[in-house]
């Protein structure tokens, strides 16, 4: 990259270290010696593994999904069916524990923790709200940047101390999710500058706009790439050019959760985008992350290729929120149950087959 990250964002950079491949090795070679065929529970074996081998543990105590929320300028081009107010309207509704997030949290035995990172709305004190706003909604990217510099590595060191403070807390599973009216508008983006890919090919309908509209944001989209030639070497220059503020507190959580040994299970597209930024600052941060799911956005698919990313569920999900990650953690610990509780064949006294 051309310009180096602020001392802070770099040493925190500087503690992510490789995933231990001799415990995966062990975790595997346990799996290879339980009551069933060789390698029959498939990616469950996979994500045993990861998990163990980040974490040292196998067994959870909390997981929490952080669901960052945050306003974009460019809604001011129409780029969405929703107006923003309903970004502050549903942070409400995270809170009130009425949204879908809230539901397969529930579900996943996960809490939702909601962080303001910069929704044009005044919360007050309001009880089970992180205040973190950085500013009020970004700027309109389509005529100048979404953010400075400096704001940009706010949003990511916000992030970053949120993920510092996990393990301490015991939580030993961390989903992220998001919240922003237009806000695949600006993950397009980033996956174009990052990339290379023409804007058409990554940008899809977000809140379900038809065919003009989408023409017209595959065309704001081109238009701030343009006009503000985001550095694809320098991660925290597409952030600050055409980011928001809720992807890079995604990143910055990314990045705290890596450096803490603390795997991520990241959601969909937006959640991708703060992935991908993390990941241009450290390649060694997609060892900490599970992908979820498969979004419908056609752009997710080019994200997790340059990740390098399997998803986990493909089920044609495009809200957001966290929810592809509440179904995700469920996943890890089925298989977490699966490595202590299946007995091996010694264990059980059963006998093995003949390997060829």
């Amino acid at each position: 990259m051309n310009a180096s990250p602020l001392p802070e964002l770099q040493s925190t950079l500087n503690r992510i270290r490789p995933v231990d491949q001799s415990v995966m090795a062990a975790v595997q070679s346990r799996l290879d010696r339980q009551t069933k065929p060789t390698g029959s529970l498939g990616r469950l074996e996979e994500f045993a593994r990861q998990y163990v081998a980040i974490t040292g543990r196998e067994e959870l105590r909390r997981k929490a999904i952080f669901t960052f929320a945050g306003d974009h300028g460019i809604a001011d081009e129409g780029v969405s069916a929703f107006p923003r107010e309903v970004t502050a309207q549903m942070v409400y509704n995270f809170v009130n524990g009425g949204a879908a997030i809230n539901a397969l949290a529930r579900h996943a035995g996960a809490e939702v923790v909601v962080v303001d990172m910069g929704v044009n709305h005044d919360f007050g004190q309001l009880e089970g709200l992180l205040d973190r706003k950085v500013g009020r909604g970004t700027a309109n990217f389509a005529q100048g940047p979404a953010m400075s510099r400096a704001d940009a590595v706010k949003a990511l060191e916000t992030g970053i101390v949120l993920g510092l403070s996990c393990r301490g807390a015991g939580i030993d599973l961390v989903g992220t999710g998001d919240m922003g009216i237009a806000n695949t508008t600006p993950s397009a983006a980033i996956v174009a500058a990052f990339t290379g890919l023409p804007a058409a090919a990554v940008t899809h309908r977000g809140t379900g706009i038809d065919d003009a509209a989408l023409a017209h944001k595959v065309a704001m989209i081109e238009r701030g790439l343009t006009l503000n030639h985001p550095d694809p070497r320098d991660p925290v220059d597409v952030l600050a050019k055409v980011g928001g503020f809720e992807i890079g507190g995604i990143a910055g959580l990314i990045i705290g959760c890596a450096a803490e040994g603390v795997p991520v299970v990241i959601d969909g597209f937006i959640s991708t985008a703060g992935a991908l930024v993390a990941c241009e600052l450290h390649p060694r941060i997609r060892e900490y992350l599970f992908a979820a799911h498969r979004s419908v956005e056609v752009g997710h698919a080019a994200m997790l290729e340059r990740l390098r990313l399997q998803p986990m569920l493909d089920l044609q999900l495009r809200l957001g929120e966290g929810t592809g990650a509440a179904l995700g953690m469920t996943l890890v610990e089925a298989a977490l149950r699966l490595l202590r509780e299946v007995k091996t064949f010694a264990e059980a006294g059963v006998a093995e087959g003949t390997k060829c």
